[in-house]
């Protein structure tokens, strides 16, 4: 019985101990993220702190990619907001001088291509409407 208790113990604090790890590591990621899309902002001529203030993060991003804000209220559509992130994701790799195939680097490999927009030499340039 002792033994049991143990055994049950151990495994307890062994799963604490991973929960803890996967805690650590996407902080570790949500920090990193931060940064990027705060470069990405910078890199866009806009306030880098903009990208931590919920909302008004969106606004500023709508901004960005030369959309009007009242996009804001069409993502809270089912279905529609899916398509308008492909939209949105594809105007900002547009703005930044990247193409399709950055496009759906930024769709499927979110962390990876936000990193590369971020800390490459490309340079923001506005888009027409």
């Amino acid at each position: 019985m002792e033994q049991e208790q143990l055994a049950n113990s151990a495994a307890m604090g062994l799963m604490a101990g991973f929960g803890m790890g996967v805690v650590l590591v996407l902080m570790a990621i949500a920090v990193f993220m931060v940064a990027c899309h705060w470069k990405i902002y910078t890199k866009a001529g806009e306030p880098g702190w903009a990208c931590i203030i919920p909302i008004y993060n969106f606004i500023v991003f709508l901004k960005i990619v030369n959309k009007p804000w009242w996009w804001i209220f069409l993502m809270m559509i089912p279905i529609v907001n899916l398509v308008l992130i492909i939209i949105l994701l594809h105007r900002l790799s547009l703005s930044f001088g990247k193409g399709g195939g950055f496009t759906l680097g930024l769709i499927f490999f979110h962390l990876i291509f936000f990193a590369i927009l971020a800390f490459d030499n490309s340079v923001y340039t506005k888009l027409a409407d």
